[in-house]
């Protein structure tokens, strides 16, 4: 079999150098050409039509994210971008992930030599599973046409750069096309007792989102303050929308209207939903997974009646972008968890990068994150299987479990100890959408999975599991 064509995109020679000699310690790769920018990148696909492309996010004359977005509309390939860890950096590789990109790597660090034999065993382990992913769409798609009739063929498709390209065109499309009404909740954090290197809450700055102009940033998610006996009587977030109108006189329009409508807190209970929690989603994903909790998570609405607990396999740092970024999609309030954060309704947490998240049970029966450095498991820290292992322990709460795109089978083993308790529901992502059928295939294995559904697909059946 001849080897896969790959085309290199840097700025930096060295850069452009290492990563070829990376590449090229598998026989089945071969670096074919290199690029400077993305404008470059651009006519060498065109003219090599290579089968993958390595691409580094922060180039002159045009960027990797230009570069990305032009190349999946016109000649869609695998993509992996190669990402700087300064916080502009990780935030546009977040953005490529969104917009098609395979996965990323971070560079390596010229100077040691353990990280770059490091960053070059990942790479080429998502070089490998991009090629084995295009293969079998392929395969998808050659034994749908085998019952179609066959179409005229089409001419090769051409890259093309806009005319009268704006340099802040790209960024300006990021934006979503809508933006939900959010409900802004000040809190103060419960004391806790801290485990061992917990990260350090870093506070969040009010103001626009850079990366969505015109946003205003929303707060973070913060823990409640503790109980105190309640002043009268603890309102939903339903009836202070409607302008006084208690729960009872509301909960027959919204149901009819498929809106949830909170439960009353528990006696001295908060009205943000920490007390009497009765259900909980867990979620669990790895490559592609960015661009699927994005598609997920703009579908929940804004009074979803349980937590939503998030594993992505994601570098340090980088988890924190990428909550920040589908807080700016998303009607539930998304944010990086932090250690001791009381878990309530309308709210998303994602673990973040090298520490393990549990859910635990805390006092006044509310549920809090908690963070460890444990080892790593199956090969990732956080890693799906000790989140759902938390969750099992959880008998008292109404739990369900969501596997999504990614490689490896990391969540499938303790997905199915869920379903052999008898867990309310589990949903695993598709073939047809993932952009690598591994964990969620896991699990099907394991015939664990209640519900097999497209991306597109999840969040409303979900919504309807948990309603």
């Amino acid at each position: 079999m001849r080897p896969y064509k790959v085309l290199v995109v840097d700025d930096s020679a060295f850069m452009r150098k290492i990563i070829s000699d990376l590449i090229e310690n598998d026989a089945d790769f071969q670096v074919t050409a290199t690029a400077a920018n993305g404008r470059e990148a651009i006519q060498k696909v065109n003219e090599l039509r290579p089968d993958l492309v390595t691409m580094d996010v922060e180039m002159p004359e045009m960027n990797g994210l230009e570069a990305l977005k032009l190349i999946m509309a016109e000649h869609p390939l695998p993509v992996i971008m190669l990402s700087g860890i300064n916080e502009q950096g990780m935030k546009e590789t977040i953005m490529a992930l969104e917009w098609g990109a395979f996965d990323f790597i971070r560079k390596p660090s010229i100077s040691n030599s353990q990280d770059i034999i490091a960053v070059g065993e990942s790479l080429r382990e998502q070089m490998k599973e991009a090629m084995l992913a295009r293969e079998q769409r392929e395969a998808r798609a050659s034994a749908v046409k085998v019952t179609e009739p066959s179409p005229a063929a089409e001419p090769p498709r051409t890259v093309r750069e806009p005319v009268g390209r704006k340099p802040e065109a790209v960024k300006k499309e990021a934006a979503p096309l809508r933006e939900p009404q959010k409900e802004a909740e000040k809190t103060k954090r419960a004391p806790v007792a801290p485990l061992s290197e917990p990260p350090k809450p870093q506070p969040q700055k009010g103001g626009a989102d850079p990366l969505a102009p015109g946003r205003t940033a929303k707060p973070p998610v913060s823990v409640p303050p503790p109980a105190k006996p309640a002043a009268g009587r603890v309102r939903s977030r339903a009836a202070d929308a409607a302008g006084g109108e208690t729960l009872g006189q509301r909960t027959a329009a919204e149901t009819a209207a498929g809106v949830f409508a909170e439960p009353p807190a528990a006696s001295g209970g908060q009205a943000g939903g920490t007390r009497g929690l009765r259900k909980l989603v867990a979620v669990g994903c790895s490559t592609g997974g960015p661009r699927a909790l994005k598609a997920f998570l703009e579908k929940i609405p804004g009074n979803f009646p349980a937590p939503i607990v998030i594993v992505q396999h994601m570098p340090p740092n980088f988890t924190k972008s990428l909550a920040q970024r589908l807080n700016t999609f998303s009607a539930l309030e998304v944010a990086e968890a932090e250690h001791g954060m009381i878990l309530r309704q309308g709210a998303a947490y994602i673990a973040p990068g090298g520490y393990h998240l549990k859910v635990v049970p805390a006092a006044g029966g509310q549920y809090a994150v908690e963070l460890t450095k444990e080892e790593v498991r199956n090969g990732h820290r956080p890693s799906v299987d000790t989140l759902f292992e938390s969750v099992l322990q959880l008998t008292s709460l109404e739990r369900h479990a969501v596997l999504m795109t990614g490689m490896g089978s990391d969540g499938a083993r303790m997905m199915k100890a869920l379903y052999d308790s008898g867990v309310t529901s589990t949903f695993a992502e598709s073939e047809e959408t993932c952009v690598v059928y591994g964990m969620p295939r896991s699990a099907v294995e394991l015939q664990c999975v209640r519900h097999i559904l497209p991306l597109q697909d999840i969040a409303p059946k979900l919504i309807q599991a948990v309603k």
